[in-house]
This record gives structure tokens, sequence and C-alpha cells, in this order.
């Protein structure tokens, strides 16, 4: 009879270590569940970042730059940088890279009609220069810059006016005010729709006065 308490004890306590086992294994079963669900097991799908159909697409050599265009927009009312009336999310937005290999691509060029005029920024000379840019994206680029000339050109100018007389003078000041255009129009289009895409700029005038 004194040892009939010590053994409902043990069994007790050996109930209440299975009970303990058990739980553990449900608990472990369900994490390793949600592991497998998470890692795409079970019919779950995990999707990666999805392209914007708004971002101009390279255009192949023999291709039509209007062409590509048509074949790669978004259709109207769905998402993108361009279908945005605030341009680009949280004002950031992006580089198009030149293409690695030019000569696999097509380049398309647009010449901005009219001529910027311009004080320079330590004489009473003036600057009058006309512009063409390229690009080997489709024309989605040339069409944004048809709308945003406005904003292109104001920008342009007030950059045009800081340059001073003598560093235009010369061939590498010419140079430096190319990259500096080139810059100037890609930002403003990175604004607008989201995406640069202008690959140079040309002078197909350039007078000082």
């Amino acid at each position: 009879m004194s040892d009939e308490p010590k053994a409902k004890k043990k069994k007790g306590g050996g109930i209440k270590m299975i009970l303990l086992i058990v739980i553990a294994m449900v608990i472990g079963g369900a994490g390793a569940a949600g592991g497998l669900y998470a890692a795409g097991f079970f019919g779950a799908k995990v999707e990666g970042p999805k392209e914007d159909p708004n971002k101009p697409v390279l255009v192949l050599a023999g291709e039509s730059a209007e062409e590509v265009a048509k074949a790669h927009a978004a259709p109207h009312g769905e998402g993108g940088a361009e279908a945005s009336p605030h341009g680009a999310p949280h004002g950031k937005g992006i580089d198009l890279p030149p293409p690695s290999n030019p000569t696999a691509y097509q380049a398309t060029y647009f010449q901005l009609q009219q001529p910027f005029t311009s004080n320079m920024s330590d004489t009473d000379a003036f600057a009058q220069i006309s512009i063409a840019v390229s690009t080997y994206y489709d024309l989605r680029v040339i069409d944004a810059i048809k709308t945003h000339e406005m904003a292109i050109r104001s920008q342009v100018l007030m950059m045009l006016a800081q340059q001073p007389e003598e560093a235009l003078l010369t061939p590498d000041g010419k140079r430096v005010l190319q990259a500096k255009i080139k810059a100037v129009i890609n930002d403003i289009l990175k604004q607008k729709t989201g995406y640069g895409g202008v690959d140079n700029v040309y002078f197909t005038n350039f007078v000082i006065q």
C-alpha cells in the first residue's frame, strides 16, 4: 500500500511527458507546413516583380521604333509611370542604359524644332544652339520628349544661361555642354514618365554672338 502513491505519481509524470512530446510535434509540424506553404508548396505561387509595361524597350536593328512601341505599350487604363498623372513614383525615375552592342540596335533621331537662345553668364554675348537627340529605345522616348518639351526647354535655357562664353568656344566645352543637356533631358523624362532613354545629344547649329 505504501508504494501505490509513488506508482500513481510516476504514471502521472509519464503521461505529462508524452503530452509535451505530442504538443511539440504538433507545433513543429505546423511550422514546417507553414514553411512549405511559403516556399511554394500546397499550390502557393511566388511571383517576382512585374515589368512595367510603360518602360521603353530597345529596338533591334531593322525594326521600327514606332511598331515596337505599339507592340509593348500598355493597354489604356493599365498602371505604369506614363499612366500616372504624378509621373514617376516618389519623384524618382530609372535610367535606361545604352546597349552594350549598339550595332545590333536601331538608333532613332529627333530634331527639336526651335533653337535655344540665351545670354552668357559672364558677358553680353548670347548663344543660340539647335539640338537633336538619339535613342536606342522605342518611340515612346521621342513621344515623351515632344509631350514634355516645354519643361525640357525651360531647364536647358536656365542651364545654358549659367555657362561662361569662353567655355563654349572650345571643343571640350561643347562636349561638356552636350553631356549637361543630355542629363537635363533624361532627368525631366524620369520625373515626368519614370524613364530616361536619351543616348546622345547633337548640335545641329551653334552660334555665339
